[in-house]
Parts: structure tokens; sequence; C-alpha cells
């Protein structure tokens, strides 16, 4: 891998969190953070806003998983998961809270290696995933707007279905605005003005 994180490490076991950075600073990155509680990991991560979160499942505070949920609401961050338990309910747990990758111990460096490459390839697809449903709803609505704005002008003016297609392109072009702006425009004074007389 060549890119180096910046990367923020919770495990309450002292041996196993100097192994794990060690692990990361061979393999080219940067510990900006290792701690051995939820909340600190959680104080961590807002301060240093890192790359990757590798995290204990079961910390002395709370719940890797609790820690992991706060700092997603923080910044959405590429996690991992480490666990002494192959415990199918913290699996499970872990499908739910947006980990992207799932190691029991002992970590060796190859399978944490590996597993950084696959977390960061999976968070990256999944952000990917959310920005095309987030445009597909924004273009959804606008639709919506554009063929409320239509019927509101083939029922006030009589007009055809593609005559008041053309006439929302005709007036998006005339005052230079996006077709979805005059649509929002029209639906806007239809309710101003009410029911036609």
């Amino acid at each position: 891998m060549s890119t180096s994180l910046r990367v923020a490490i919770a495990d309450d076991d002292r041996v196993q969190l100097e192994r794990i950075a060690s692990f990361l600073r061979d393999l080219g990155h940067e510990v900006v953070a290792a701690v051995g509680a939820g909340h600190d990991l959680i104080a961590a991560c807002e301060q240093h806003a890192p790359n990757l979160v590798i995290a204990d499942i079961v910390l002395p505070d709370m719940l890797g998983l609790e820690a992991i949920s706060a700092i997603q609401d923080i910044r959405p961050t590429p996690i991992i998961v480490i666990s002494a338990y192959d415990d199918p309910e913290y699996i499970q747990r872990a499908k739910s809270g947006n980990v992207m990758a799932y190691l029991v111990k002992p970590v060796t460096q190859e399978n944490l290696g590996t597993n950084i490459e696959l977390a960061l390839y999976r968070f990256e697809e999944l952000h990917a995933l959310r920005e095309e449903a987030s445009a597909l709803q924004e273009r959804l609505a606008a639709r919506k707007l554009i063929e409320r704005a239509k019927g509101i002008l083939m029922h006030r003016t009589g007009l055809t279905e593609s005559e008041a297609h053309r006439r929302l392109q005709q007036l998006a072009s005339t005052k230079n605005r996006k077709l979805v702006e005059i649509a929002a425009a029209i639906i806007d004074a239809d309710d101003a003005l009410g029911p036609p007389q």
C-alpha cells in the first residue's frame, strides 16, 4: 500500500495496542492516537481526524461499537474492529455498525495490511454508492417538482403536457435559471394565488 494513513487505535490490552501501533508504523502509517478506552478514542478522533480507526470490540468504558457509532456521527471514517471473540453476535453488530473489516486476535502485520486495503476499498465503494443514491434522490425530487409545475401550467393555461414542458424550458432559458428552480417558483406562485377562479 502506497498511501500513508493517519490511524487512531483503541485496545485496553497495552501489549496488543503497542503491537498494532508497531505494525502500522512498519506498514508506513502514522499512529495519531493509541488509547485504551472508548471515550478517549472518540476524543482522539475529534482532535486528529484520522483516515482509519482500529478498535477492539470491547473496551473498558463502552463497547467499541458504541465508540465507533459516535465517531461515524462526527465524521464518516473506515473502521476495522479487532476482537478476541469470533462471536456471531459481535460480528452481526459489527456489520450493522458500518465496520469495514473484523479481525480476530492475534493480529499479524500481514493480516492487518490486507484488511486495511480491504477496509479502505469497501469504505470508498460505500461512499460512492451513498453519493450516487443522494444524486438519484435529488434528481427524483427535481423531476417531481417539474411534473407538478407542468400540471399547474396545464391546469391554469390549458397547455398540453409537451407545451407546458416547453414553456418551462423557455422560462429557464430566458431567466438563465435551472428548470427545477423555475418549477419551484411556479409552484410557490400557484400556492400563493390559490385555486383559479
